[in-house]
């Protein structure tokens, strides 16, 4: 049984500064060769991609400028960071919301590899409304809060089909910074593209919740419960589903009746609670939102991390997994779809080989170092 750990860091900066830079330092050495394996730099040019930003999210460009300014200023770091038309990248997730007269929650569990998490929870004010929650792609959010209790959570829609749009995580920042309820954000929903198929499930400190698929190239529909997993409702095969048993996972979602303070219990349960981790899909944190509080609790394998919006406190935790039930779904050896890699073997790559070759001049597709 390998162990495998993921450092969380908390980090609040309220304008994008030296802490930010740090942490581009830190981490664009294993985002850049992904960028480029992946395709990146066939995609939209720089120019393209900040006209996308002002035409779709214009509230984000002098956010978006400073990053840019602050990682260098270089023409692929300022396409990856717009996050429009970006490379193909999955995930897991379950999410669900619940209010009542006087309570409203939202929580979601986020199913990966250790390694392909970020591990950043950062608190912000770059457009002037606090906002709080679990970074990816540097700026972007895959679950967060804001000064106004508008709380909102991702979910991969379970295939790979890609269309003219942004990454799901700069949306969702752009959500948090500019909305204040479901309603308006629903309405973002609507009218800025996503890139690939997502599930996103909101909560409003007014009680109102929503689940919302939204698809390649734009496009929302509106479901009829504040739960997703990772499969949609307009009749697309899901990716892997035995695998992610995301149809089970949804079917235990529409069945739970219980209080939303006690919403999070059920998530670090089966069959919500995954813990696969050496095969790509392990729960590496539940994060449960109180709109009314402005509270985030990341809850970890060795307790809960307690985080407020008035009151956030820096810090850092090295969480241990440890896999256990993989001999019921091994890594298969034959992608699902004909032509796709199969990237639940992504933990078993040696990213450290990848990096290597890449700054040498030597780096392949990322595919190729699959082991399968």
């Amino acid at each position: 049984m390998n162990d495998m750990t993921l450092t969380f860091d908390a980090v609040s900066e309220a304008t994008p500064g030296l802490k930010w830079a740090a942490r581009w330092a830190r981490s664009w050495p294993a985002y850049e060769p992904w960028f480029v394996a992946r395709g990146g730099d066939n995609g939209p040019s720089r120019t393209a991609c900040r006209a996308a930003i002002k035409q779709h999210m214009p509230e984000l460009t002098a956010t978006y400028d400073r990053l840019v300014l602050l990682a260098g200023n270089g023409d692929r770091a300022a396409r990856f960071l717009s996050t429009w038309c970006p490379p193909q990248y999955l995930g897991g997730c379950s999410l669900a919301a619940l209010s009542d007269d006087t309570d409203v929650r939202l929580v979601r569990n986020y199913d990966l590899s250790p390694n392909l998490n970020e591990g950043l929870m950062l608190h912000t004010a770059w457009a002037g409304r606090r906002v709080m929650g679990m970074v990816e792609f540097l700026w972007g959010l895959s679950d967060g809060i804001n000064d106004s209790g508008l709380s909102i959570a991702l979910a991969y829609g379970g295939r790979a089909q890609t269309g003219q749009g942004f990454g799901i995580t700069t949306i969702l920042r752009y959500v948090l910074e500019t909305c204040e309820t479901v309603g308006q954000a629903l309405s973002v929903l609507d009218r800025v593209p996503s890139h690939m198929a997502y599930n996103v499930v909101l909560a409003d400190a007014q009680g109102a919740t929503a689940s919302v698929e939204l698809y390649p190239g734009g496009g929302a529909r509106r479901m009829p419960e504040a739960i997703a997993t990772n499969h949609q409702s307009d009749g697309s095969q899901a990716d892997r589903p035995a695998f992610t048993r995301t149809h089970e996972r949804h079917a235990h979602l529409r069945t739970l009746r219980t209080a939303p303070r006690s919403l999070s219990h059920q998530f670090r349960r089966q069959p919500l609670l995954q813990d696969r981790f050496t095969d790509g899909f392990g729960t590496l944190f539940t994060a449960a939102y109180e709109p009314k509080a402005l509270t985030l609790d990341l809850i970890l394998p060795e307790g809960t991390w307690a985080q407020s919006i008035d009151e956030f406190s820096e810090g850092q935790k090295v969480v241990t997994y440890r896999s256990g039930g993989s001999s019921d779904f091994p890594v298969p050896s034959v992608p699902a779809t004909s032509g796709q890699s199969n990237w639940a073997a992504a933990a078993l790559v040696d990213w450290n080989k990848v990096a290597q070759d890449y700054a040498s001049g030597r780096g392949r597709a990322i595919e190729s170092y699959l082991p399968f």
